[in-house]
């Protein structure tokens, strides 16, 4: 069976979503599993995530759909309930990280410094979020944490673009980034769907 570290490595680019309405996810899901990018993570910033999850598993059972942005058990739940492949969370939260393992779905929570990681991996989890990782001190951080924990591998998310993707994807067990650009939220909102595919197709070609 594929782990979801082994999903996350072979799509590379992860668009992390903020959807106000749920049935945009229908022609969003296509304009991006149809130009090179089948995954979505797709955050509880909104009430609209569970039923946004639903339907877009729904319409595209094959994509790797994870909850973005879960806080707390209850989400967890939300998410699992919904379809969700995985959960994303912004920090380290054994509450959180528990719920996943009790309701059996996968966990990438958020980290920025070592004590959080090692937590992590007291815990038994090796794929973890560096996030906010501009913010937190973007590539020389993130090597930084690599150096003393072999163990672990990241998906590094917050302030990632076309113009650094690349730079993080370089790094030894870097396996992914979670990204914004191609998803931004007036484009959906405006229903710009031409506009993501287009942004979604350089973005799998940049990274292949």
């Amino acid at each position: 069976m594929t782990t979801i570290a082994q999903q996350l490595a072979e799509i590379k680019v992860i668009p992390v979503i903020a959807i106000d309405r749920a049935e945009d996810i229908i022609p969003l899901g296509k304009a991006l599993a149809g130009n090179g990018l089948p995954a979505a993570e797709i955050t509880f910033r909104s009430d609209a995530a569970a039923e946004a999850i639903r339907l877009l598993r729904e319409a595209q059972p094959d994509m790797l759909i994870g909850a973005g942005t879960v806080l707390n058990r209850d989400q967890a739940i939300a998410a699992k309930q919904a379809g969700a492949t995985f959960v994303v969370s912004p920090g380290f939260n054994p509450n959180t990280v528990n719920a996943c393992r009790e309701i059996g779905i996968d966990i990438v929570p958020g980290v920025n410094n070592p004590s959080a990681v090692e937590a992590a991996i007291e815990m038994g989890l090796t794929t973890l979020k560096f996030f906010p990782a501009e913010a937190s001190g973007g590539i020389n951080m993130l090597k930084s944490l690599l150096g003393p924990y072999t163990q672990i591998q990241f998906m590094p998310t917050g302030g990632i673009s076309t113009k650094n993707v690349n730079d993080y994807l370089a790094i030894d067990r870097v396996i992914a980034c979670g990204g914004t650009w191609m998803v931004d939220k007036a484009l959906i909102n405006e229903g710009h769907w031409d506009e993501i595919g287009r942004l979604a197709r350089e973005a799998a070609d940049l990274v292949k």
